[in-house]
């Protein structure tokens, strides 16, 4: 692993907050946390701005869709891009490219534009910068901090993410509401503009941190780009037990265990409850996922660390059948933040794993194939509920994959042994699991 920082670490942090003692981590999350509650923001003033236009809910889908897709498209290239460049120019590049995209969405939006297609387009480009940051950015988090305090960096970037997730829908749909123009008329900005011009302001921050990194991580991989340096992290995963399992396990049970698109379903026709309700179903995950992110910065895990993974999907499932079944609001909340203090667990043992054992010049294209497991989990799990909440209803829907998602936490135990008996987070311990080194290096 590359040295953290050339800096030295800030003294004097409690116990549980090590990672702070960083200069990089530290200006890392704080520009992380600035993007992305500028990029929910831009969410929610995007989604109405669409919604208003035509007033047809298959148009929002199509702007996931559109977000999606670059992932897919530029899994291979990404992921070699973070290897083959420098991680940090290539995050800054891409942020380059998302400012010019919102900036095209403010002229959109000033011109009251009723050109969906022009916003899809743009939506596009918008998802190939974060096809191309995301394996960056999560290559480059072990450059940040040394190896002892990296499980409590992925803890804290959770905890960061979470904290922004539930902050930037509610901060995008109040600036939605504030009359600019009422105070100063020459701005000619209003609605979708007024949040459009937060984001850019998000993204500048943004850049501005990040630009000031001392980390220099250089190029990892050396060999000439060919097809067998971009499907590396393929091969490399599917040599990888322990990867793979751990991979194909979150796809399985998010796919079939995750309820998010069914929340309006149960707000409104089984537990009666208004967009106000919905609200507090859509944030109950990320608040229990944020309380126990900060209970696992204080207190980490030490060994066992696949019989935790396999215990927190467990409840996952366990805990999406009784919201599933509930019919009182509060029911189903303590279950939502149950299910999402469960599935942090579950994230920060897996971002460990992917990183601690994976060597350094395959961080990149092994982080975009784990980015492909995570964008096809949440995005076909919306298309996989809503198909058999159609069939069988919202109810049977849910508790049926509840159900199924322990079958596969079962299974999974048994036929990836190397991630159920997996002990410390540590690169020594995960590597004894990995491909031999004349293995890698014929890949």
């Amino acid at each position: 692993m590359q040295p953290a920082s050339p800096e030295p670490p800030r003294r004097g942090l409690r116990h549980g907050f090590e990672a702070f003692s960083f200069r990089d981590f530290r200006r890392f999350q704080l520009a992380r946390m600035a993007a992305i509650l500028g990029a929910e923001a831009q969410a929610v003033a995007v989604a109405w701005q669409v919604y208003s236009i035509t007033h047809r809910a298959i148009d929002l889908g199509y702007t996931g869709l559109a977000l999606f897709l670059p992932g897919l498209i530029f899994l291979l290239p990404a992921g070699h891009a973070a290897d083959r460049f420098d991680r940090r120019h290539v995050i800054l590049l891409c942020y380059a490219l998302q400012v010019f995209c919102t900036a095209e969405l403010l002229m959109l939006a000033r011109a009251n534009t009723n050109n969906l297609m022009e916003i899809y387009a743009v939506l596009f480009a918008i998802g190939t910068g974060r096809a191309f940051s995301g394996p960056a950015s999560s290559a480059l988090i072990p450059h940040l901090v040394p190896e002892e305090h990296f499980v409590n960096a992925v803890t804290w970037g959770g905890a960061t993410y979470q904290l922004a997730k539930i902050t930037g829908p509610a901060l995008g749909g109040l600036l939605f509401t504030i009359p600019l123009t009422h105070f100063v008329p020459q701005t000619r900005l209003e609605g979708a503009g007024i949040v459009y011009a937060f984001t850019l302001g998000t993204l500048a921050c943004y850049l501005a941190l990040v630009s000031t990194l001392h980390v220099r991580p250089g190029r990892m991989e050396h060999r000439d780009l060919s097809l067998k340096v971009l499907l590396a992290g393929f091969h490399y995963v599917r040599r990888a037990p322990l990867l793979l399992g751990g991979f194909s396990l979150d796809l399985f049970v998010v796919l079939l265990g995750g309820a998010v698109a069914l929340m309006p379903i149960f707000a409104h026709d089984l537990l009666h409850q208004g967009p106000r309700g919905l609200g507090m179903l859509r944030a109950a995950p990320a608040v229990g996922a944020v309380m126990m992110s900060l209970v696992m910065a204080r207190f980490p895990l030490r060994r066992r660390a696949g019989k935790w993974l396999f215990m927190a999907v467990a409840v996952f499932a366990v805990f999406t059948i009784v919201f599933g079944l509930s019919r009182s609001l509060w029911l189903s909340l303590v279950s939502l933040a149950i299910a999402g203090a469960a599935d942090a667990i579950s994230v920060i043992i897996r971002g460990s794993m992917v990183q601690l054992a994976t060597p350094p010049a395959m961080r990149g294209r092994v982080s975009a194939v784990n980015s492909l497991f995570i964008g096809a989990s949440n995005e076909l799990g919306e298309f996989e509920s809503g198909v058999t909440a159609q069939w069988w209803g919202a109810v049977r829907a849910t508790v049926a994959g509840g159900v199924l998602a322990l079958v596969v936490t079962g299974l999974w135990s048994v036929l990836f042994p190397q991630l159920h008996e997996a002990d410390e987070l540590t690169s020594e311990s995960l590597r004894e699991q990995m491909p031999a080194e004349e293995v890698l290096l014929d890949l």
